[in-house]
């Protein structure tokens, strides 16, 4: 049995996680948020740690409010890179694995090839320098693994896919970006995903380093949002804009379309299709 820390817990992951912990009982999950555990207080980290005697750390935390990130840099920095530092030190000092949740806006967004985990690094944003730098304090810890993620959406939370269905249900017409192409990633799928790895992690088999994740496929935030309106039967008109029709404090990736090669060779996982898991969601969401 293992006991595992798992940060930002009130989130959309964490909360997917929290779901999942419940088929893995030989475990013991400490699920907390910063009302349990404040992580950019290193002293609050460590007391834990030693308290709770913590062997995996899953740190969903994350500031990501970007377009706010560009007039509060120090929060996102706090969160997003001294807080992983704080969980780095524990970890290090107590000899415990790290799964770290990163994202798709380390990369500055002009590739025209799904990006590949050694592909430059080069955010465009206070949000994305913010989480490469917690991506740097993360691997000075042995036993890290790093998962960029992308445009992620669950039941839980505040999200692209919940948005869509208020303003679906409020207007007739809709203008969404349609010159942003990349891949919608279910934060159940990760979770599972993530389970896999905490499985190899009690079992000292982890595979280390980066790795993306996200669902299969690629599409636009039209196509995604046409495709939220048509599977939930919503009258509501998606109309493609381009970026420069909408502007936002923060630059987007143009282009953020991951390749899973790495993360389906090394844990033996195999990942839905977008669509299929924009459907799972729907499901949930509008049985409620």
């Amino acid at each position: 049995m293992s006991k595992i820390l798992v940060t930002g817990a009130n989130g959309q992951l964490g909360n997917e996680l929290r779901l999942l912990s419940e088929k893995h009982i030989p475990h013991h999950f400490f699920f907390t948020d910063v009302e349990e555990l404040d992580i950019t207080d290193y002293a609050a980290v460590e007391h834990f740690f030693l308290q709770h005697h913590i062997e995996i750390v899953i740190n969903c935390a994350a500031y990501t409010a970007v377009d706010k990130a560009e007039e509060d840099k120090k929060a996102a920095f706090s969160i997003n890179a001294t807080a992983v530092e704080n969980l780095a030190r524990a970890c290090i000092q107590r000899k415990a694995k790290l799964i770290h949740i990163s994202t798709d806006y380390v990369y500055d967004g002009t590739a025209y090839l799904p990006y590949k985990e050694d592909h430059p690094t080069a955010p465009v944003s206070v949000y994305g320098q913010s989480k490469l730098a917690g991506e740097t304090a993360a691997l000075t810890v042995s036993d890290c693994i790093i998962i960029r993620t992308s445009w992620l959406y669950s039941s839980f939370g505040n999200n692209f896919v919940k948005t869509m269905l208020r303003l679906g249900k409020e207007r007739e017409v809709l203008n969404v970006v349609s010159d942003q192409v990349g891949t919608p990633t279910y934060a159940a799928d990760l979770a599972a995903t993530i389970m896999v790895i905490v499985e190899k992690a009690a079992a000292n088999q982890m595979k280390l380093g980066v790795f993306n994740f996200s669902n299969e496929g690629v599409c636009s935030w039209y196509d995604f949002a046409h495709e939220i309106m048509r599977l939930s039967g919503l009258k509501c008109m998606v109309q493609p804009i381009e970026t420069k029709d909408y502007p936002a404090a923060a630059t987007r990736p143009y282009y953020s379309v991951l390749n899973k090669t790495a993360i389906k060779t090394a844990y033996g996982i195999k990942i839905n299709h977008w669509q299929d898991s924009l459907e799972k969601c729907l499901s949930k969401l509008l049985d409620k």
